[in-house]
């Protein structure tokens, strides 16, 4: 599980690294696309270290479990972590399937959020070794 929990941190770090690259580089769609991944490998994470387990991680179940379990039931994390997961999805799909492209200002919003989310996150997951 530890080596599981570790893999997906990577993921949300490498994730976030890519948003911050392509919101650098004015590509707002795949900023906001890498920073959602970022969110949602990080949450994976957390649920692995709280024994929460899934064999295909859907959207759904990884943002109602780390939202109604990890920071209502077991108050793990702060509680405006919760909307994180939701709105930076909303981006990524408007980026990803909308015509109208996502704005700068919203890329940046959600780079911002998905760097607080994996920050908080890892801290938890690698206080827990």
């Amino acid at each position: 599980m530890i080596e599981q929990t570790q893999d997906f941190l990577n993921k949300a770090r490498e994730s976030l690294q890519g948003a911050e690259s392509e919101l650098v580089n004015r590509r707002y769609n795949n900023a906001a696309n890498r920073a959602y991944y970022a969110c949602f490998h990080a949450a994976i994470a957390a649920l692995l270290v709280a024994g929460i387990r899934d064999e295909r991680w859907e959207h759904d179940f990884v943002q109602s479990r780390f939202s109604g379990i990890l920071i209502r039931q077991r108050k793990l994390y702060p509680s405006e972590l919760g909307r994180y997961l939701p709105d930076n999805f909303d981006i990524r799909r408007e980026g990803d399937y909308k015509p109208a492209s996502v704005s700068s200002k919203r890329a940046r919003e959600a780079v911002d959020r998905a760097r607080e989310f994996v920050r908080s996150i890892a801290r938890q997951v690698e206080g827990q070794k």
